[in-house]
């Protein structure tokens, strides 16, 4: 696929749709680069806000993570920029009128290729959402992208997984077969037309994790007319990054990534002991059948070790991520369950007894040590620092599992 053709499609069909009035309504947020998530997974914790952090989002589309990191960095004090690169004119105007609509300065727009990287940057953090996987070179790609780093720095990147696709690829297949030479609209609505015709034995009829052709015709054309669409599994995303001296860092969200999240029998979990975790995290996505992406960060494979902050000391803070920490304490007996989303299934989530003080004090400045006396004095007894630590990492592993914890140190 040339560049031209990926231009023209998203000139015809900037993606995903957006409407800059919206702006006024809410911040769009998710995965990857959320600011406190960034700091967990690729800085340790230890953004200094007081310091520009610099970002690049490659292949920026019609915005999305550009405005939720420009707002986030913008709520911080943090002076840094982000930098937005993409082929498309129509996309970039999108994402120009949504950054005006909020009022944001922290941004600078540019068109380009992420192959072409020349003389930008470098940048402490680049996102790339949603990119790799329609080029005809994701390696290059990667490699661009990579070279562009700062030291210490780190990505984020989402990309098409196989399974949770079920049903796209031969679509995508069947419908190429019929629309060779037909403008993007003509594609459209002769995609529209197949589906509204398709048996009840096609698999796209039959998967509930594939809804974008539900919806608006970019949305659409993204799912079933891009003519470069490259699925990963998890093995063959970590090829990937190890192909541009990288090394993923985490899977979004972990718990999505733990086989025992699927499967419960013990018996069968102890034949996974002693593998490593991304072995074990391709284990859980072909048991778990439902993956249409992935999402992970990455930091050059020397600094992968020590890119993703640990709950390991008392001064340590806690950070609750959508998630309302008092009004759930209210709720939660001790050692209540909670229940959550996640990859189409409902799962339980066992809380330790302590997670109603907990939460009803976690407030993104409160350190483990300072958490462990507050709740100490409201109970009026003393609980052993091992004891309280045991069920914050229980706590912790549970909700940072489905993204609603990260952890940040102080100068953080």
């Amino acid at each position: 696929m040339s560049i031209d053709d990926l231009r023209a499609q998203y000139e015809a069909y900037p993606y995903p749709a957006r409407d800059p009035a919206d702006e006024k309504k809410r911040l769009i947020t998710g995965s990857p680069s959320h600011l406190d998530e960034v700091n967990h997974y690729v800085f340790a914790g230890r953004l200094d806000h007081a310091r520009p952090l610099e970002v690049l989002v490659a292949g920026g589309g019609t915005g999305d993570g550009t405005i939720m990191i420009a707002q986030q960095l913008a709520d911080t004090g943090n002076p840094g920029t982000v930098t937005y690169l993409d082929l498309s004119d129509a996309s970039r105007a999108i994402a120009e009128a949504r950054a005006k609509a909020r009022g944001l300065t922290n941004v600078r727009f540019l068109r380009g290729s992420l192959l072409e990287l020349g003389g930008l940057g470098p940048f402490d953090y680049i996102d790339c959402c949603g990119v790799l996987h329609h080029l005809d070179d994701p390696p290059a790609g990667l490699r661009s992208l990579a070279g562009a780093l700062k030291p210490g720095g780190g990505l984020g990147m989402m990309v098409y997984a196989p399974l949770g696709r079920t049903g796209v690829y031969p679509l995508q297949a069947a419908l190429r077969a019929m629309t060779d030479g037909l403008n993007p609209q003509e594609k459209v609505a002769l995609a529209r037309r197949l589906i509204a015709h398709l048996p009840p034995t096609n698999w796209i009829k039959r998967n509930p994790f594939v809804t974008d052709h539900q919806g608006a015709d970019a949305n659409l054309y993204d799912l079933l007319l891009h003519s470069c669409d490259r699925p990963y599994t998890v093995p063959e995303l970590a090829d990937l990054a190890a192909s541009a001296g990288m090394a993923i860092t985490a899977l979004i969200e972990p718990a999505r990534y733990d086989p025992a999240m699927w499967v419960k029998d013990p018996r069968l979990l102890k034949r996974l002991d002693g593998l490593p975790w991304l072995e074990r995290a391709a284990w859980a996505e072909q048991v778990c059948g439902s993956m249409s992406k992935h999402i992970a960060y990455m930091a050059r494979a020397e600094d992968a070790a020590g890119a993703v902050a640990r709950p390991d000391g008392p001064e340590v803070v806690p950070v609750l991520r959508d998630f309302d920490g008092p009004a759930i304490a209210k709720a939660l007996p001790p050692g209540g369950t909670l229940e959550a989303e996640l990859a189409g299934s409902v799962v339980p989530l066992p809380l330790p007894r302590l997670a109603g003080p907990m939460l009803a004090r976690i407030d993104g400045r409160t350190s483990l040590a300072d958490l462990h006396r507050q709740i100490e004095q409201a109970t009026g007894s003393t609980i052993a620092w091992e004891t309280f630590k045991a069920q914050f990492d229980q706590l912790f592993a549970a909700l940072n599992g489905i993204g609603k914890m990260y952890l940040r140190r102080p100068e953080g």
